[in-house]
Order: C-alpha cells, then structure tokens, then sequence
C-alpha cells in the first residue's frame, strides 16, 4: 500500500488562529515601519493620506474576497499555482508555480534573512561577513522548526504576529492618547496645494505594504475544513490590517510634525522615539525584528507548498523527491530544503533583492489573472447554496482587479526593461514543462 509519505498528503494541523496569524504576519512586516513618509509625500496631507492606506486596503479586500471565493471552490494545497492551473491550464500554473519555486520565494526568504541580521546589527554590532552567517543561521534554526513539525512553524508564526504587533498597539495607544498632533498642522502650502496629485502614487506605495496576505492559500491542504475557514481567515485578516494600518498612521501624525514624516526613511522609529524617549528606537527596532521573524517563517512555510504541490503533479524534476513527506514527521522535508538551499545560495550571491524585483511585475500578472479567476470559475462551476461567495459581484472583483491592472501599469511605465526581463526569466520554464509532461506520458 502506497504510505501518506509517499502521496504527498499533508495532514490538516494548521488552526485558525495559526492561519489567521500567517496572514496578519505575512502581510505585516517592515513596511509599516518605513512607508508612512514616502505615502503621506505623495499624497500631499495627512487626511489625503489617510484616504491612501484606506483605498490601498480596500483594493486590497477586494482581491482578498475574490481569491477566497477560489480557495472556496478549490480547496488544495498550492495556492495561486493550483487555481490557476485549474482555471487556465496547466501552463499558466506551472510558470507560476516554476518562478515561485526557483526564484521568487527563495530569494524573498533570503531577503528577509539578510533584513533579520541588518537590524539585529542595531543590538549586536556585526561585520558583514557574521551578518551574513546570522542570516544563515536564522534561516536553518525556522527551516529546523518546520521539518520537525508543521505545528511549530504554527506555534512560531502566532507568536511573532502578536509580539510584532506590539510596539504596533504601543505606538498607536500612546500617539493616539498624545495631546498634540503637529503632524495635521503646519503643512507647507506647496503640499496642501499638491494634495491629492500624487494620490495614485501614494495608493502604489500601500498596495506593496498590504502584499503578503494570498500566501496563506498555499496551505489549504493543512487547514480544517478550507473552503469555509480560508474565506475567514483572508477577510479577518486583511480587515484587520487595515484598520492597525489606518491608526499606525493617524497615530504617527499626532507624534511627529508633516516634515519630519515625509524627509525620514524610519518614520516609525521617530515617532517611537518621539513619544517613548532614547529607548523608543530599541522599542521599534525589536518590533521590526520579530515582525522580519515573522513574515520569514510565514513565507518559507507556505513556499514549501508550492514545489510539494508541483512534485506531487509530476511537474518538476525529482518530482517524487519533492513530493514526499518525511516518513516521521510527516512534513514536506525535501520541499522546505530546496526553497532553504535556494535561499542560502541567493543570500552568499546577494542577488535577491535584483532577482525579487525582476519579477514584480511577473507575480502582479499572475496574480490580476486570480482575481479575474473568479469570472471564470462562476461561469465553470456556479456556486453551490451554502458555498461562500464573494459579496457585491461583479464590483468587488473588478475594484481588485483595479488595483493589479494599476500596478502593472505602473510597473512597466517606470522599467519596461526589468519588467520584459522578468517575463523572459518566466518563459525559461517551459522546456521544462512540456519536458516534464512528455516524461509523464511515456511512464501513464
């Protein structure tokens, strides 16, 4: 009899709370700590920037309700690389699933790594060479967590969302309760005049800082009864996000005066300092890291996924390698070490940041067409009395689809050669498709 281990099937341990905890900690990272200047300079006002985070969020709700209405419908592990396969054919899954595997995810990771050791260096001073073996070091310690036993990884990533969302709930309590609000008062006339023209600008740059969130549908296989708890899950947590985003904001411009936000890089640092004294810093520097912890652990646990759901479908080489689970503990083992491995070498290479933004404007295609998925799946399969389905259609899907449409613009108006460069990295996987489904039609 062929053993779990072999198939591939991943138990169903992952709860609610630790699913609403990889969304909340995937979406929250570093940028809320960073991006309040750059959105409140374009936006012009505090109240324009405001609008900013709320539209970015809204957009980003609509998607999140359309992709949940997929993960409804289609309840498996993988993700966006599984939906898409579903919905488009196997081609449109697979160069998803092939960019996420051997680039995207590995270098995220590695990313973060490095981000994990840069700030640790605030209370540690390193040289860049013990920086670099930190980052690795880092990395092995969560790849250990997950190998050994999902429900750590689970256990890990609830309690750095809560303790990330400290100085969070710390900063918008006291810049809330503060007296003074020098950031809504004495703004030059030139940025009140402005107000507004940057608008789009402003919502772009939220937009990046409520990415995160689609990464819990790599699970779907894990979590109890998907097709009701990821739509749960998703809307919660993106809700929620929204409103700390909403008051992390208003509570920066109660603390710190309009000039100071837009011309600092580390806008939350100030403000922390600003209403906590010297140790304000040290306060939202630790924030900052346990928030990198975080989002590391959630990124590599729902990486894994991806090339175990490909493995499983016979799409990449050593497919049944990367299927299998580990006979003991019965998480997928080789997946996780490859994403690690991959990791590892982007972080000794330094590429990661150069290869994760050739491929922004790949993920955001891949990503509009999920959100346009919902059209065809209603029009494959309506929906079933009792199956969650997305409120308002076809607006809510078509207002998410705004926001990804407005992103690729963007995107290929500012650098159309990275953004072309990007597609050719994507295309380089087909001979390995059509390799592989050659190879799976003279073993069926």
């Amino acid at each position: 009899m062929e053993t779990n281990s072999r198939r591939g099937t991943l138990k169903k341990s992952v709860t609610f709370m630790e699913a609403l905890a990889l969304v909340i900690g995937m979406i929250i990272g570093s940028g809320i700590f960073l991006k309040p200047g750059i959105v409140l300079g374009h936006a012009g006002t505090p109240g324009m920037g405001i609008l900013a985070w709320a539209a970015g969020g809204v957009i980003t709700l609509a998607a999140a309700l359309s992709v949940a209405e997929i993960a409804a419908a289609i309840p498996k592990s993988g993700g966006l690389y599984t939906y898409l396969g579903e919905l488009y054919g196997g081609v449109f899954g697979f160069l998803l699933g092939w960019v996420q595997t051997i680039i995207s995810y590995p270098a995220s990771v590695a990313a973060l790594c490095i981000a994990f050791a840069t700030y640790s260096g605030y209370f540690l001073p390193m040289s860049d060479g013990q920086q670099t073996w930190l980052a690795i070091g880092i990395l092995a310690f969560i790849l250990l967590m997950n190998v050994l036993s999902t429900k750590n990884g689970g256990i890990i990533q609830t309690i750095a969302t809560a303790g990330k969302l400290i100085p969070v709930i710390g900063i918008v309590g006291f810049g809330l309760a503060a007296g003074a609000a020098p950031g809504f008062a004495g703004i030059p006339a030139s940025a009140a005049a402005a107000s507004g023209s940057g608008f789009g600008a402003a919502i772009l740059g939220t937009l990046w800082a409520y990415d995160g969130w689609i990464g819990v549908t790599n699970m779907a296989g894990e979590i109890g009864n998907p097709a009701k708890t990821l739509p749960r899950v998703i809307s919660a947590g993106v809700l929620f996000v929204i409103a700390v985003y909403v008051l992390f904001n208003v509570a920066i411009y109660r603390s710190l005066p309009y000039e100071a936000i837009v011309n600092s890089p580390t806008p939350g640092a100030d403000a922390a300092q600003a209403l906590f004294g010297n140790g304000g810093g040290a306060f939202i520097t630790a924030g900052i890291i346990v928030s990198i912890l975080g989002a590391l652990n959630g990124y590599l646990m729902t990486a894994a996924r991806v090339p175990q759901s490909m493995g499983a479908n016979g799409q990449l080489p050593f497919s049944r390698t990367l299927a299998r689970l580990h006979p003991k503990f019965q998480t997928p083992a080789n997946a996780l070490l490859l994403q690690s491995v991959l990791a590892v070498i982007y972080i000794l290479s330094g590429t990661f940041n150069t290869l994760t933004d050739l491929l922004v404007f790949v993920l955001w295609i891949f990503f509009t067409m999920g959100v346009f998925g919902v059209f065809l799946l209603r029009k494959k399969t309506p929906p079933r009395p009792g199956r969650y389905r997305v409120p308002l259609y076809p607006l809510t899907p078509l207002i998410g689809m705004a926001g990804g449409v407005y992103i690729l613009a963007s995107t290929i108006l500012n650098d159309p050669i990275r953004s072309l460069t990007g597609i050719g990295i994507t295309l380089l996987g087909l001979p390995v498709y059509y390799l592989m489904q050659r190879k799976s039609k003279k073993t069926g």
